[in-house]
């Protein structure tokens, strides 16, 4: 895949020409963006490529997959408000693309799926320990990038790094007795989702020299438009298009992973949510020994019409609208017009 391609990809896939990059301003913009793409391609093509033949196919796998490099955009779209794209952006945005690919083999292991990207996912070509380590490497990698900016993008790195384990961890031990199991979600959801797309818009700002307050709001936009993208990947984990996905439709719920549409149906007290949630839970106990996962087709295809899943639809649009809100100390202009637009445009993927 080339760089120019893969940008276009990008712009694609989110339409960004229309629904984010709209007007004159805008446009001349994302002219800049999709250059700093370019850069952001040709630095992730040359990071992935190790002298291990084993270690070199496993890490460029899901990086010759695809995938929307929404976190590197958000960098060099947020660099714009300091210096522009400087190559300390480019690296920083490498590095935390690569982390973000290293959580992809991570939580493929951890939830046993299938596919990621439209590909069989890594465990399932070279087993776990490999998809394992080859997580470990680009950490690594990610590392190494880093530390070549200086003292503070380590920190920022390991600030990132910390809540994506945090994250990871809660979800897997699961709520505690007395946890609210939807505030608990959410909270997952910033450390695991929010937290390094808050770091990647927080970058942009830090490696273009722009001003500390506007560091702070786009963190806080990037955690809170983090969690409104992953609200809509709990609905499109549940399409009947595994095209639209990349993964079998429900990959989440049959591994036993609740997501919000199910959270909010086991809230549901009238006796079609609570027996609709009874053969969930029924069907994950099953397929957790063994069962085909196929038998709970039907349970999810009646979960996708329910009201519980525009609930969830809803509930990323409130947190797209608080992203926007955090955007109120940035000067007004184009990337604050593509900011609140990219809020918007991660919530309603669905439409």
């Amino acid at each position: 895949m080339n760089a120019s391609a893969s940008g276009s990809s990008l712009t694609s896939h989110l339409s960004l020409s229309d629904r984010i990059f709209a007007g004159p301003r805008a446009r001349r913009l994302l002219a800049a963006v999709e250059k700093g793409l370019e850069g952001v391609e040709a630095s992730l093509d040359a990071e992935l490529h190790m002298t291990d033949a084993v270690a070199d196919a496993a890490s460029r796998y899901l990086f010759d997959a695809g995938g929307k490099r929404v976190r590197p955009m958000l960098a060099l779209l947020t660099a714009h408000l300091g210096s522009g794209v400087t190559d300390d952006v480019v690296a920083a945005a490498t590095a935390l693309e690569l982390t973000h690919l290293g959580s992809l083999y991570h939580d493929d292991v951890m939830d046993d799926a299938d596919k990621r990207r439209g590909v069989p996912s890594a465990h399932s070509v070279w087993g776990n320990s490999v998809a394992i380590l080859t997580g470990d490497l680009l950490f690594a990698r990610a590392s190494q990038i880093m530390a070549r900016l200086g003292e503070g993008a380590i920190r920022l790195q390991a600030a990132t790094f910390e809540r994506l384990v945090l994250g990871q961890m809660r979800e897997t031990v699961g709520p505690q007795e007395g946890d609210d199991r939807v505030a608990f979600y959410i909270q997952v959801l910033a450390d695991k989702t929010g937290s390094l797309i808050a770091a990647a818009a927080q970058a942009g700002v830090i490696f273009s020299d722009g001003p500390h307050e506007y560091e702070v709001a786009v963190r806080e936009f990037g955690e809170r438009a983090g969690i409104a993208f992953q609200l809509l990947d709990d609905v499109i984990d549940l399409s009947a298009d595994p095209a639209e996905t990349g993964k079998v439709p429900g990959t989440d719920l049959r591994a036993g992973v609740p997501t919000m549409p199910y959270l909010l149906l086991a809230q549901r007290t009238d006796a079609d949510a609570v027996d609709l949630c009874a053969r969930i839970d029924a069907g994950v106990d099953a397929i957790a020994e063994g069962a085909d996962p196929a038998l709970l087709d039907g349970p999810l295809a009646e979960l996708r019409e329910n009201e519980a899943t525009q609930a969830t639809v809803d509930l990323a649009n409130s947190w797209s609208r608080d992203a926007v809100a955090a955007l109120d100390p940035l000067p007004d202009g184009p990337v604050r017009e593509a900011l609140t637009r990219f809020a918007q445009a991660v919530a309603d993927r669905s439409s």
